[in-house]
């Protein structure tokens, strides 16, 4: 039995332990973990654990090696060659760090040592690829460069393809007939549910199905509660109910009576109640005071305000504002009484009271006498002296009051002015004199004097302008030496005033004397002056401009840019004054004695005396010009140009042939083709083109002219043979000159003319590659689509463009009648706002006023197109259009038009350009209201 008792001793030990029995806790011991109880090092990934839950498996359990989840011997730690998140718990020090840029470093380099050999083997794989499965462009590079080979002809003869898209068309059509307002009948179920919208059932009578109208109900109130109103005002006193109030008197009552809300009348209160802690505080406060009364006069109660003031007149007997504010709520008998408390409580010293008992007297004496009462206690005061002299009707008697308010006040400028002014001009000089003596610091006397020997010369000669230059000289000098020195712009603000005044030569000695004060930098100088120039020109100051450039000019003779702007200010002032030139045409002699080398001057010289009709004395002007500017390309042009002009073909085609083998310029010879063209020889202009492209090949006008030339029949009597000709003419102008739109166009337009749609859309796509963001390649491209009639591409097209260029005049204008007319006004506001005011945005809003019947808003917007833009000739076109076609306007008006034209050198616009230099108007000498006329007759009005 012993035996057996031994073996069961430690029986205990194979027994599993109790749930959360930890060894020796009862001893005192804490429990501690071991690896097995907190699993393996590497932590679980959480799709490892959705797939394991997903597989029906427990992911805390254990396998057989000792890992729950996963792949198999994943967390085994009896494998030695698994370190997989052996330290992932562990801290990351700085040798842990050092450690991994080490081995980084070791992969990078063992990388490097294979990267050749596995790139080789990379491109051999994809070469392989690449046989067995070959791109598309690959297949079919051979027969791209046999394109190559395909001749002009071989092209055209292409046919056109059809059209094989009809599903998307119908699809487009459906949508477009969505887009004009097209509709369909509504079902009646959809009407009756609107009408049985505001519909409720009623509770009582849910079993009938019947229903209320909310509606029906309120208009039936409304109605009953109307016919109450109308019996209650009808009755009278037959029925017992006569009102009692008289309808007029009681309106008459109510306007009387200041209305006030409830609001209102807290606010008073609480006002109030501060006011009254105010002047309690502070009773010498005398803003309170006139506050308080203030609140009672709003409130309506006249005499406690009343009340309040004189209680402040109290406390605040020195203060002016408060007596005036007494006397004005006291009116005009008892304010007479309050001014004269006033002037015996400040002892006559306060000018404002004088002031205001002057005001309160009706009669011109009672204001004399108070003013001169006034003047007993206040002799020195300038305010009451004037006062009283602007009472006086009498100049003599005015003049005896001003002697004595000088003697009284000898440093006041104001009236020894005032007394120069009303004297003789004997006198006025003696006066002036005495108070140069007595304020020897102003200025204003110094100019009084200046302008009064000009009022007193009986011309405006150069010997007066001397002499007020010298007066002005030493004004200037006395004031700096009594310590008044002014500023320059304070000279020039003199300047200004004294012109506007009707001083010019008194000005122009201010400007003389003063000009050149704190300017040392000569450069500096010259840009300050011209601009000071141009800013007394926009005010309307012209002597002052005038003396500005004149003593520039002294200073600066040799400056081309001084002269040119003189010449400009002699020009605007020569048509204010109704067309004499004879002081432009001096100014320009000296300019082109000074400056030689200018030849824009020169030219400017010469068109003034074209214009006047003396073509001799133009002749001799550009020949002396041609000598002091050997070679000069805009001069040979001119004399060219005045040679034609004046039917001296002969003369001008020598001169042009002198100037290509002189000046030789792309543009001489776009002038000479020109003439050649005008006078109807178009082969010789051809050979003069063929030339000019020689030498010039990358001017686009050429190659422009070259194509337009070879379409005429005096040329190429074939018509296919010409525009083969213009296409290979125009074909090697977009290689010469990609980045010209006019060649794009003009290519694009050639193909369109020649029924080759499809060819003129990938002639303006490729321009769209070469040009991006070009306005005018996408607005030709639409206008292809809607001569076509593809309407949906059209407006397309438009929309690309006006992504591409969001701020494009030309397209904003072109989308507002590419809309339906019930959204054109809305595109119209959006293209204001985005383009800022563009001419051609205002032109296609007049339009708009137009089409509506508008005529008015469209005669002020055609307006408002014109000075946006004053030399875009196709907004005084459209004006013109406009104004023929209305009945009550006037021939007066259209020819204002065409002068507004001519005076801004209207030279630009997409139609207007076109016939302005076609060849009949050259040949036949048209006008600007000729050019006008034919322009107008070419635009097309959009319905």
């Amino acid at each position: 039995m012993a035996a057996p008792n031994q073996a069961n001793k430690h029986a205990f030990l194979s027994m599993a332990p109790p749930p959360n029995y930890v060894a020796g806790l009862g001893r005192g011991a804490s429990g501690f973990t071991t690896r097995s109880d907190i699993g393996p090092a590497r932590q679980q990934r959480p799709d490892d654990k959705g797939k394991a839950r997903a597989d029906g498996e427990d992911g805390d359990g254990d396998d057989e090696g000792g890992a729950g989840g996963g792949e198999e011997g994943q967390f085994d730690d009896r494998d030695p060659e698994n370190e997989t998140g052996l330290f992932a718990g562990g801290v990351y020090e700085k040798d842990d760090e050092e450690a991994d840029r080490i081995w980084e470093a070791v992969d990078n380099k063992m990388d490097e040592r294979r990267r050749d050999k596995r790139e080789a083997k990379e491109r051999e794989e994809m070469e392989k690829l690449r046989a067995e499965r070959p791109k598309i462009q690959a297949q079919f590079a051979d027969l791209k460069r046999g394109l190559g080979a395909i001749s002009q002809d071989e092209w055209a003869a292409l046919p056109e393809p059809g059209n094989l898209t009809g599903k998307k068309r119908k699809k487009a059509e459906k949508r477009e007939a969505r887009e004009t307002g097209r509709s369909y009948v509504v079902p009646d179920s959809v009407l009756l549910g609107a009408r049985d919208q505001n519909a409720t059932v009623s509770e009582d009578q849910t079993e009938q199905g019947t229903t209320t109208s909310l509606t029906e109900i309120g208009e039936a109130r409304n109605k009953v509660f109307s016919h109450n109103l109308d019996q209650a005002g009808t009755k009278t006193s037959l029925g017992g109910t006569a009102s009692t109030i008289d309808p007029q008197g009681y309106l008459t009552s109510l306007s009387s009576l200041p209305t006030q809300s409830t609001a209102e009348i807290g606010d008073i209160k609480r006002a109030r109640s501060l006011y009254d802690s105010l002047i309690k505080t502070n009773p010498s406060h005398a803003p309170g005071w006139i506050s308080a009364a203030r609140l009672e006069e709003r409130a309506g109660k006249m005499v406690t305000a009343r009340k309040i003031i004189a209680q402040g007149c109290e406390h605040c007997a020195k203060s002016e504002d408060i007596w005036l504010e007494n006397a004005r709520l006291n009116g005009r008998d008892n304010g007479k009484v309050v001014l004269a408390q006033a002037t015996q409580a400040l002892r006559g010293q306060s000018v404002k009271i004088w002031l205001a008992a002057m005001d309160l007297e009706t009669d011109p004496e009672s204001k004399k006498r108070v003013l001169r009462k006034s003047l007993e206690f206040l002799p020195t005061s300038v305010t009451l002296w004037k006062k009283l002299v602007s009472l006086e009707s009498d100049p003599g008697a005015a003049r005896v009051l001003l002697s004595g308010a000088v003697g009284a006040i000898p440093s006041s400028e104001s009236l020894w002015l005032a007394l120069a002014r009303i004297s003789t001009p004997d006198e006025a000089k003696q006066v002036l004199n005495e108070a140069r003596r007595n304020i020897p610091t102003s200025h204003a006397v110094w100019i009084a004097g200046a302008r009064l020997t000009e009022q007193t010369s009986e011309a405006a000669t150069d010997a007066t302008q001397k002499q007020l230059d010298g007066r002005l000289a030493m004004a200037v000098r006395s004031l700096t030496k009594a310590g008044a020195v002014l500023s320059r712009d304070q000279w020039m603000e003199e300047a200004l005033r004294t012109e506007s005044e009707g001083s010019p030569m008194t000005a122009t000695a201010i400007i003389n004397a003063t000009l050149d004060i704190g300017m040392d930098d000569d450069e500096e100088r010259r840009i300050v002056w011209v601009q000071d120039a141009e800013a007394a020109k926009e005010r309307g100051n012209i002597a002052v401009a005038r003396a500005i450039v004149a003593y520039t000019l002294r200073l600066f003779p040799d400056r081309g840019s001084v002269w040119r702007f003189a010449v400009d200010l002699e020009k605007e002032l020569a048509a204010a004054e109704g067309g004499d030139i004879s002081s432009l045409e001096a100014l320009l002699e000296r300019a082109v004695s000074a400056v030689p080398k200018n030849e824009t001057l020169w030219l400017i010289y010469a068109k003034s005396k074209w214009e006047r009709g003396d073509v001799p004395g133009a002749r001799q002007i550009l020949i002396r010009a041609f000598q002091r500017n050997l070679g000069s390309e805009d001069i040979s042009l001119a004399a060219a140009k005045l040679e034609f002009e004046n039917g001296e073909k002969n003369a001008a085609r020598s001169l042009l042939e002198r100037a290509r083998g002189e000046v030789g310029s792309a543009r001489v010879w776009i002038k000479s083709a020109v003439f050649e063209r005008d006078e109807g020889q178009h082969t010789r202009a051809l050979e003069i083109v063929v030339e000019g492209l020689a030498k010039h090949d990358g001017e686009p006008k050429l190659w422009l002219m070259r194509a337009q030339l070879l379409q005429h029949p005096s040329v190429n009597a074939d018509p296919a043979a010409g525009v083969r000709a213009a296409r290979d003419a125009l074909t090697k102008a977009v290689k010469s000159c990609p980045h010209n739109v006019d060649v794009w166009l003009a290519s694009s337009r050639l193909e369109e003319s020649a029924n080759l749609t499809m060819r003129a859309r990938a002639v303006l796509e490729k321009a769209r590659l070469s040009n991006p963001r070009n306005d005018s390649l996408w607005l030709e491209s639409a206008r292809i689509e809607d001569r076509s009639g593809n309407a949906a591409e059209y407006r397309r097209l438009l929309s690309r463009g006006l992504q591409e260029c969001p701020a494009s005049g030309k397209l904003w204008a072109e989308s507002i009648f590419a809309e339906p007319r019930p959204t054109r006004k809305t595109r119209s506001a959006d293209a204001l706002k985005k383009t800022g005011d563009d001419a051609r945005v205002l032109c296609a809003v007049a339009q708009l006023f137009w089409v509506e019947g508008k005529y008015e808003k469209a005669r002020q917007w055609f307006e408002r197109s014109v000075r946006a833009d004053v030399a875009w000739g196709d907004g005084y076109a459209w004006w013109l259009k406009f104004e023929k076609e209305q009945s009550d306007s006037s021939e007066e008006k259209r020819q204002q038009i065409v002068e507004a034209a001519s005076r801004n050198e209207a030279k630009y616009g997409e139609v207007f350009q076109q016939v302005n230099k076609s060849e009949g108007r050259q040949r036949e000498k048209w006008g600007m209201e000729k050019v006008l006329d034919v322009t107008a007759q070419k635009l097309v009005l959009k319905k």
